[in-house]
């Protein structure tokens, strides 16, 4: 084990895993193209490198999500019903932003186990005793001028800020995201900086929610505010606050622009 890095069994050392991942070189994806990189093709080779450093450092708790939701179906054979399946992941908040839905968890078996989604929730997740941290992993290429990458779902947010209310679901998630900034060298890719930032120390009026863009917040995690210092009751309450507000412009805005302008179309 590194040590550079003190695990704690009770959380992940972002700190300490954003200095070890700055430097650090992985193979270019098409390094037999000379074709431009997208945004995924450069990222999965960066977060492979975050994750396997995690499972070496965090063996019995560093799961892909898919692999999390087979390992306790697997290892509760017993549980056969989409209740029962559901039951196994203790909160219903987890529950909400790792389930693959009833139909998939119906039908999943030992001969059909899940496999990773490019939509899923988190791309990592840290699970120790009841304790969530779900990890996002996004990569910037520093030859390059980008919007803000699409981070997760405002209305998912409110929904899961909902659930943590309504169950007093405050200590058991966190919500991690890590930035690896790259440049190509040669047939490889080299990280040159990384940044980690909680959603949780965001302050929710900071978080900028494009409604254009399938309602997702964005930002660049370099970027994001981590000025906030209250508990997550007032925090969720608050994003939930900012949600409705922003929701409500919206719809006056909708109005006035596309209802609004035809209605004397619309008079008999």
């Amino acid at each position: 084990m590194p040590s550079s890095m003190s695990c704690s069994m009770n959380k992940v050392d972002f700190s300490a895993l954003v200095s070890l991942m700055k430097n650090q070189m992985v193979e270019r994806p098409n390094k037999a193209s000379a074709g431009t990189l997208s945004g995924h093709a450069a990222g999965e080779p960066f977060e492979k490198s975050v994750y396997h450093k995690l499972k070496e450092l965090y063996p019995d708790h560093i799961f892909k999500q898919y692999e999390y939701l087979n390992d306790i179906y697997l290892r509760h054979p017993r549980h056969i019903t989409v209740e029962q399946r559901y039951a196994l992941l203790e909160s219903p908040t987890a529950l909400f932003l790792l389930s693959r839905g009833d139909k998939a968890t119906k039908e999943w078996s030992p001969t059909n186990i899940f496999e990773e989604k490019q939509n899923d929730t988190a791309d990592i997740i840290y699970y120790n005793n009841g304790f969530y941290d779900i990890i996002d992993v996004k990569t910037r290429n520093n030859g390059k001028t980008a919007m803000p990458p699409n981070i997760i779902s405002a209305y998912k947010l409110a929904r899961m800020c909902a659930l943590m209310i309504d169950n007093e679901e405050f200590d058991n998630i966190n919500i991690d995201y890590l930035e690896i900034d790259w440049k190509e060298d040669g047939a490889k890719l080299l990280c040159t900086d990384a940044h980690h930032g909680d959603l949780f120390r965001a302050n929710p009026e900071m978080l900028y929610i494009n409604w254009a863009a399938a309602m997702q917040i964005q930002f660049h995690v370099c970027d994001l505010d981590q000025s906030w210092n209250r508990d997550r009751e007032t925090w969720a309450r608050h994003y939930l606050k900012v949600f409705v507000t922003s929701a409500e412009h919206r719809c006056q805005k909708m109005r006035e622009m596309y209802v609004v302008p035809f209605m004397k179309y619309l008079e008999d």
